[in-house]
């Protein structure tokens, strides 16, 4: 019997599908039923996301329930500063809280050699999702990006304008960029187990990206990310990577040449025609509005033709410009995927 073909895979790989792929990202998550029943179970978020059957569970169920054709493994973009050893806590409602990390000694406090203990239980999560999920579903590793992961770690939690790790990337470049290269080594590691583990694509969120000015970007958002591109390359050649600068804008395309990454995700704000000139030149994904899911209906199917037309042809993953939102109703995300799983041009 031929192998399954893992269908956004073969599209990054440069072969497109006249339908082409879907998954969202935060596909699992709070506006699923049975989500919040295991999120109940686990007690705290973070021992959901260190308990390798429950993270395994709730990443399979989007895949039981619309099909996806791929699955993101339930994670956080801060099980990263966490591992690290700087004190992690989620509050409802009120999101992370990190002991704050702006001097060298704090800095020099931070343990890279203690994070496989923490990891480990990650990569457990991704061995029991390549064993249970369909073989023709694509299994997405991911991690932040270390411009990303810093704002938080150096603010103490997320912020409107990441003053705080801009304040300090300008006065202190040097102890600054200590932090990026720690978080840089750390985040290759962290992904390429998540490879051996039996990640098909990974996945590097930069959400933060859009708050930096060119010349910071240059430094701050493709340096790094260009360094972890490469250095996972010569681990696995054959892993496709995902860039997501979110809020990027023009520099999109500056990004997607530098890095080296074999696919980009474009966030709501790219205009479609953006979005479709650089589909041209990379394989993109994007970027209906998630909250036209909580809209449903007619305005929800008119864009997502729109911009099916408009990426016809392309090398196209069909995903949201953010993730999907805790008041979206399930039955508008079936809504969305039948639309774009009949599509036929």
């Amino acid at each position: 019997m031929p192998k399954p073909v893992r269908k956004l895979l073969a599209t990054l790989e440069g072969t497109p599908d006249p339908i082409p792929p879907v998954w969202f990202m935060r596909q699992a998550g709070r506006y699923l039923p049975e989500y919040r029943e295991v999120r109940a179970k686990a007690g705290g978020f973070l021992d959901l996301c260190y308990n390798p059957a429950l993270a395994a569970e709730v990443t399979l169920q989007p895949i039981r329930r619309y099909g996806f054709d791929a699955a993101i493994l339930f994670a956080d973009i801060l099980l990263v500063p966490d591992a690290l050893g700087q004190p992690l806590g989620f509050h409802e409602g009120e999101g992370p809280r990190l002991a704050p990390i702006r001097s060298a000694p704090e800095l020099a406090s931070l343990k890279p050699s203690a994070t496989q203990a923490k990891f480990g239980r990650v990569f457990e999560t991704v061995a029991r999702l390549r064993q249970d999920l369909p073989n023709a579903t694509t299994l997405i590793g991911f991690c932040g990006a270390p411009w990303t992961v810093a704002t938080y770690m150096v603010a103490g939690s997320g912020s409107s304008d990441q003053a705080d790790a801009r304040a300090w990337a300008y006065g202190d470049p040097g102890g600054f960029g200590q932090l990026i290269d720690l978080l840089t080594d750390v985040s290759v590691d962290y992904l390429s187990g998540q490879v051996q583990a039996g990640a098909d694509v990974l996945q590097i969120f930069d959400s933060w990206a859009g708050s930096l000015p060119d010349d910071q970007f240059e430094r701050w958002v493709i340096a790094p990310t260009r360094r972890m591109v490469e250095a996972l390359r010569k681990k696995h050649p054959l892993v496709p990577i995902i860039g997501f600068p979110r809020g990027a804008g023009a520099m999109t395309a500056r990004f997607v040449e530098a890095t080296g990454v074999q696919g980009v995700s474009c966030d709501t704000s790219m205009p479609l025609a953006a979005m479709a000139d650089l589909g041209r030149k990379t394989c993109v994904q994007g970027n209906l509005d998630p909250l036209l899911l909580v809209a449903g209906g007619e305005p929800l199917e008119e864009r997502t033709r729109e911009i099916l037309e408009r990426m016809e042809g392309k090398r196209f993953v069909f995903n949201l410009g953010h993730g999907i939102v805790p008041e979206a109703p399930p039955e508008h995300v079936a809504q969305l995927v039948e639309l774009v799983k009949g599509w036929r041009g």
